[in-house]
């Protein structure tokens, strides 16, 4: 889900103009670089599913630190009281909500591993839609959150730039930027060129 994620930071931008668009996309994917360092050590980890084709969704992430509800809660709170600190407190907020925003749209497209508590303490039921069972639909929804991301950001954009009578290279090329790298990433997970 990671061009979503990104597509989703675009969307976000489009509606709180003062945070920077660079913030936005870092915390839209905080929880999984919190994650790549716990990965090596071997503290979450990803389990290939049998039989499974390419690389979208196909496998189970126990991230139970980052990716569990808590656990998200606390990074994406970390996350926000530093961006509050340099850019302010509604900032800062912002940033907090669209790096748990990543907790959520994996809620979606997960299969039922991501656990309510950290370390899934107390093995309570995991959580997962499970909507990368149908790659297509979850790849539909992915292209979606990409397109209305960098439609929305370059309208918001657009429309900054006439208004200080400003041409519009900027906005076209951060919104092609965008798509284009979103559906690099998109065509990359999904076909499983990058393991």
């Amino acid at each position: 889900m990671i061009a979503g994620h990104f597509g989703f930071a675009a969307f976000v931008k489009s509606r709180e103009r003062q945070a920077p668009l660079w913030a936005l996309m870092l915390a839209t994917v905080w929880l999984d670089i919190v994650f790549v360092p716990l990965f090596l050590a071997g503290v979450e980890t990803i389990e290939p599913l049998t039989g499974a084709r390419g690389s979208y969704g196909t496998g189970i992430i126990y991230a139970d630190y980052t990716h569990s509800l808590v656990g998200s809660t606390l990074l994406s709170v970390l996350l926000g009281l530093a961006a509050g600190a340099r850019w302010g407190r509604r900032t800062g907020a912002v940033v907090g909500l669209v790096a748990f925003s990543h907790w959520v749209l994996d809620l979606v497209v997960h299969r039922a591993d991501m656990p309510l508590l950290p370390a899934n303490a107390g093995g309570l039921p995991r959580f997962g839609f499970g909507l990368w069972r149908s790659p297509i639909a979850s790849a539909t929804v992915e292209i979606a959150l990409v397109a209305v991301g960098a439609w929305t950001y370059w309208r918001a954009t657009r429309e900054i730039t006439l208004a200080a009578g400003q041409g519009r290279h900027r906005a076209a090329l951060v919104t092609a930027l965008i798509l284009i790298g979103g559906t690099v990433v998109l065509v990359v997970d999904f076909t499983g060129t990058v393991s």
